[in-house]
């Protein structure tokens, strides 16, 4: 399956052999251990996870002895490691053990500071779980961490999100993630929402212009504070910008391994069983997990181009895509630049500062 989605790996490498980058090689730098909550694994498990991530990907640099010498020695092959943690979550011991197996990157999904939205949110921790956990990792070596907040949540006003800023910023993470709140129907919230009712709190979901507001204090706050809009949902101090992350929003190979992991070769995406059960046992069976696999069209790559590029601040090169995919894209975007929502500098196309908090609506117009 995944030689026929044009992707292979060998000794230190792998290789993305159809699309864009045909015949260009990839070392697995970044890894990322997210969904549920996998801080709750023993730390023993972890440490399996990131050698056989070693092994696989990076075996020559671990056994010639190419990486250099530290604290972990081989442990600098990978540039960036995050875990997912919820606060409740952390101990001391197990900091430790994160930071011997090479972690250096802990991303919190707090989504607030104040216990009563936490609750309607069904998160476990709470605000003094927060200041709990911090210095725990800064203790045992963590100077990477991550916070993400979201705005929307039910009983969220306009007080007590400027509390949640207000605190993120006295504690001063590394990096920051900023989501609106997103409209599942699938969630029992989401559903609720959807018809209209008020149970699972519904009643007290902040509307639309409410949530951009949150959206553009955060903005505000952020910025004055030093930390860099980069991508927008994502702030971070100079130099903490997710690597791993950028990877995806600039299109670049990744492989995911796991129940619910996706992966993409450039040409193509395909994702594992989200059931865990199935995906074990199609391992145990000797099956490959993958439940969904799509080859993707010259037009449906230049739309993820233009989507993801106007998602990041920095904006879209223009004659890069132009070059690559052998289109004209000058007059897709005057519609959107005489309406303001877009702004050129030379070759570049970005979104306008003041329409961020709509940018779904930008992303429709582009795409028609």
């Amino acid at each position: 399956m995944l030689r026929a989605a044009g992707v292979s790996w060998g000794r230190g490498e792998w290789r993305v052999t159809s699309g864009q980058q045909e015949g260009t090689d990839f070392v697995v730098d970044t890894v990322y251990i997210g969904g549920g909550t996998p801080s709750l694994l023993d730390p023993a498990h972890l440490q399996n996870i990131l050698d056989a991530v070693r092994e696989t990907f990076n075996p020559s640099a671990v056994e010639d002895g190419k990486a250099p010498a530290s604290e972990g020695g081989r442990y600098k092959l990978l540039e960036e490691v995050t875990l997912e943690a919820d606060p409740e979550t952390v101990e001391a011991g197990k900091a430790a053990a994160w930071v011997a197996a090479g972690i250096n990157r802990v991303s919190f999904g707090l989504q607030s500071f104040v216990d009563k939205e936490l609750i309607a949110a069904g998160r476990m921790h709470r605000r003094e779980d927060i200041y709990r956990a911090v210095p725990i990792l800064r203790a045992a070596g963590i100077r990477n961490i991550s916070f993400d907040l979201i705005a929307g949540l039910p009983f969220q006003t306009k007080e007590s999100w400027r509390q949640s800023l207000d605190e993120l910023m006295a504690i001063g993470p590394e990096h920051v993630s900023v989501y609106l709140l997103e409209i599942d129907e699938g969630s029992r919230l989401g559903a609720e929402l959807l018809d209209g009712g008020k149970k699972y709190s519904a009643r007290a979901v902040p509307n639309e212009d409410e949530m951009a507001e949150f959206y553009e204090t955060a903005q505000e706050t952020l910025g004055a504070a030093g930390y860099h809009h980069y991508e927008i949902s994502n702030w971070a101090k100079p130099g903490f910008e997710s690597k791993h992350n950028l990877k995806y929003w600039r299109r670049e190979p990744y492989l995911g391994f796991g129940a619910g992991a996706h992966s993409f070769s450039r040409a193509e995406r395909w994702a594992n069983a989200h059931d865990a059960a199935s995906y074990v046992a199609a391992i145990q069976e000797g099956r490959l997990p993958v439940e969904q696999h799509e080859r993707l069209t010259a037009e449906s790559a230049l739309e993820e181009e233009l989507f993801l590029g106007l998602r990041q601040l920095d904006g879209i090169d223009v004659g890069r895509i132009e070059r690559e995919y052998g289109v004209t894209l000058a007059g897709r975007f005057d519609p959107l630049a005489s309406a303001g929502f877009v702004e050129r500098e030379g070759g570049w196309v970005r979104l306008a500062p003041g329409r961020l908090s709509v940018s779904n609506e930008v992303f429709v117009e582009l795409m028609r």
